[in-house]
């Protein structure tokens, strides 16, 4: 395949138009200046598709990445049409390759060795170690250029920084290569599995293990032998552990920080990758050792953060889990304060993420970009220790501000009050700053919860309880929530919330729609929500924003993206709201962009409002050039949503249900909160499985479902008395 694409060069030049040629044959991806330098052999530059990784940074984007050598190359299609194509291309070309990385047979037969899975997580270990030891020496850089105090000290400071950076990249390369081999030479779950695997050729396998050990180990002598007569000590010396530059590569390895065994195997390491690659070379004469820019182009390459992946946790044996051992976990637990474990909010388990790394590059290379993941299984250890469902409990985390809509007298007013209420609902609902995942919630599961507002000006007597309304036991000064799953496939969360004395009421359901984009995950919030203002006998209409975690190789951090709007037909008034998500080079994270336009005809801008949406927004009426700050979510006061103990939750509610998995996240016992993660799943699918013998279908208990909109089956306006 070959065709037009534009190319990132640098910051001046940006993007410029290339002729791109793909070499199915060798792997290659070669671009040229024009088509014509494709026919006279003027190659600008080459990627080498073996072990790369694609990327894409939105479904409805244009551009694609290509990670390989270290680098990153930008591309850019004509179309969605034209991107999809290369992708599907290169994914084919990779995943061919990739195939192609064990040794050739007649290499087989002259050393006779055979790479075990210990080996291959042995040698995944020992590189980790040295990634984790470079990125400790990374941050004490970083310390040191903040307290600098010189310039020349700090462009000092900065230049070890971008070799270290360089390594790291190196490094991180490596292990996602390491990985991709594993996966290749021993599938897992029956990925990559080929029809002549037999259970006689693993018996066969085991009885020639002890003769591969001693060969192994009689090679072993030989490359360090190798390693120590033909290559300088001081290249791989841990002594240089000061962050001094020499002979272009830095080591921040300490002495102290490795023992013989880790010296031995990187120094084996290291011969291994030297013999290999000039067994390539001989091979394969045409094709580069890396990926390669022109000269001119290379200076000024954008490098994107590279992302790491580190040790493998071993795999869950669904099978002998049953019900009863999910009930002995409950049992040894009966003492263990679940209350306490969901009214605090630190992010002590986030720095396990890193240690995490290779089972998400073991993740991705199952999935194709633009898959739905919505069937994907995804690791435990990167979920959030609650459910979806009570994360879109914080959508009304000032619930102070969502109640003073219907004060306002004015029609602009009120939609400037709904404009300021939606975008402070998004900040509580991403506690720290690495992205996680909450528990995807199961069919029939609910969350109620409620707001003490008792101090509201709403003149009505504070005792009074609710009795017909979701939380019985809440007073009508109160805003009270309820949630439910209503449906799994595809999955559907619907959630309302009301205030009596307020007589005001939200009605919402969303649609989680994942993707996966390479690098990063998306997930578009397909779903509408109604805000009613009872006594003002108008409703206004939202939309949500899609979602992205990125870097989903190292610290994964969340953003979100898209145009949302907000309608009122009573009024006429309306709202346009952009999520403007980080530019790959430059720009900041969490921008938004809104304004809010008077009725028609005119459709007068009204305010425009711009800024952080988990931070300052300021806002800008009419036609002035002045500034205000319009609303500061890292000032407002987070009003303690109230939940009733989980000794008296009903089975489906969120907070019992998922208990022992929060319990073992807390504690970061990662096995134990997947066995118990799947002994709730694994219950939902006995149920399935009985109501579909019995031809049974499912009902909600809580919303019911009208032209493709859910509705609460009980709300405010239903209510007589009210």
């Amino acid at each position: 395949m070959e065709g037009p694409l534009s190319k990132w060069t640098n910051m001046m030049k940006g993007y410029q138009p290339r002729w791109f040629a793909l070499d199915d044959v060798n792997g290659l991806l070669s671009y040229y200046t024009s088509q014509e330098k494709l026919v006279k052999g003027d190659r600008r530059g080459c990627i080498r598709l073996k072990g790369c990784i694609l990327a894409i940074e939105d479904e409805y984007d244009t551009t694609f990445t290509i990670s390989a050598d270290g680098k990153v190359f930008h591309c850019k299609a004509h179309n969605y049409e034209d991107r999809d194509k290369w992708i599907r291309c290169l994914e084919k070309t990779i995943q061919k390759h990739s195939h192609r990385s064990r040794p050739h047979v007649s290499c087989l037969k002259k050393h006779d060795v055979t790479a075990t899975i210990e080996d291959f997580n042995k040698k995944l270990t020992e590189t980790d170690s040295y990634l984790q030891i470079l990125i400790n020496r990374s941050k004490i850089i970083d310390k040191k250029i903040e307290d600098a105090k010189s310039d020349d000290e700090k462009e000092k400071l900065n230049q070890l920084k971008s070799q270290t950076n360089y390594l790291l990249d190196s490094i991180k390369h490596a292990i996602v290569l390491l990985q991709i081999a594993k996966n290749v030479k021993y599938p897992i779950n029956g990925v990559l599995l080929t029809h002549n695997i037999t259970q006689s050729s693993d018996i066969d396998r085991t009885l020639v293990t002890q003769q591969q050990q001693q060969q192994k180990q009689k090679q072993q002598k030989q490359q360090q032998k190798h390693i120590k007569t033909n290559l300088p000590v001081e290249k791989f010396s841990p002594s240089h552990g000061n962050g001094k530059i020499e002979n272009d590569s830095i080591v921040f390895v300490e002495q102290e920080t490795l023992d013989n065994e880790m010296k031995d195997s990187f120094n084996s390491s290291s011969s291994s990758l030297l013999k290999s690659s000039k067994k390539e070379s001989l091979v394969k004469a045409t094709v580069p050792d890396v990926s390669y820019a022109s000269s001119d182009d290379e200076e000024c390459e954008f490098y994107d953060a590279r992302e790491e992946s580190i040790d493998v946790h071993s795999p869950i044996d669904k099978e002998n889990m049953t019900l009863k051992h999910c009930k002995s976990n409950q049992d040894a637990n009966k003492q263990i304060d679940y209350d306490h474990l969901y009214d605090t909010d630190d992010d002590e388990d986030l720095n396990s993420m890193e240690s995490h790394g290779s089972v998400i590059s073991h993740l991705i290379s199952q999935v194709k970009i633009g898959m739905d993941l919505t069937k994907v299984a995804l690791p435990t250890f990167i979920l959030e220790r609650r459910s979806l469902l009570e994360m879109y409990a914080d959508f009304f985390a000032h619930p102070d501000i969502f109640v003073s809509i219907p004060n306002c007298e004015t029609p602009q007013d009120r939609m400037v009050a709904v404009v300021r209420w939606y975008l402070s609902a998004f900040h509580a609902g991403r506690k720290g700053s690495v992205a996680k995942k909450p528990y995807n919630p199961v069919l029939g599961e609910t969350f109620r919860c409620h707001w003490n507002l008792a101090g509201s000006d709403s003149g009505k007597s504070e005792c009074a309880t609710c009795n017909d309304g979701p939380i019985p036991w809440a007073k009508t000064s109160d805003l009270t929530f309820i949630a439910e799953q209503v449906s799994h496939h595809p999955p559907i969360s619907a959630f309302y919330a009301e205030s009596v004395d307020k007589r005001i009421m939200c009605c919402a359901h969303i649609w989680t729609k994942s993707k996966f984009l390479g690098l990063s995950i998306g997930v578009n919030n397909v779903g509408i929500g109604s805000i009613y203002l009872l006594d003002r006998d108008e409703e206004y209409t939202c939309t949500f924003p899609s979602a992205y975690g990125r870097s989903i190789l190292t610290e994964p951090w969340f953003e979100m993206g898209g145009s949302v709007e907000i309608n009122c037909q009573q009024t006429g008034y309306a709202a346009k709201v952009e999520f403007l998500t980080k530019p790959f080079y430059g720009g900041k994270r969490h921008r938004i962009n809104a304004e809010v336009f008077g009725p028609p005809p005119t459709k007068k801008l009204i305010v425009n409002i711009t800024g952080e949406w988990n931070g300052q927004m300021f806002a800008k009426w009419g036609q002035s050039n002045k500034s205000e700050l319009f609303i500061d979510t890292k000032t407002l006061p987070i009003i303690k949503k109230q939940v009733r103990p989980i000794s008296e939750q009903e089975e489906f509610e969120s907070r019992n249900m998922w208990k022992v998995v929060t319990s073992a996240l807390k504690r970061q016992d990662v096995h134990e909160a997947s066995s118990a993660k799947y002994e709730i799943e694994q219950y939902q699918r006995n149920l399935v499985k009985e109501r579909d013998e019995k031809s049974l279908q499912w009902q909600n208990r809580w919303f019911h479902c009208i032209a493709d909109k859910w509705q609460y089956n009980n709300p405010l306006t239903s209510r007589k008395r009210f």
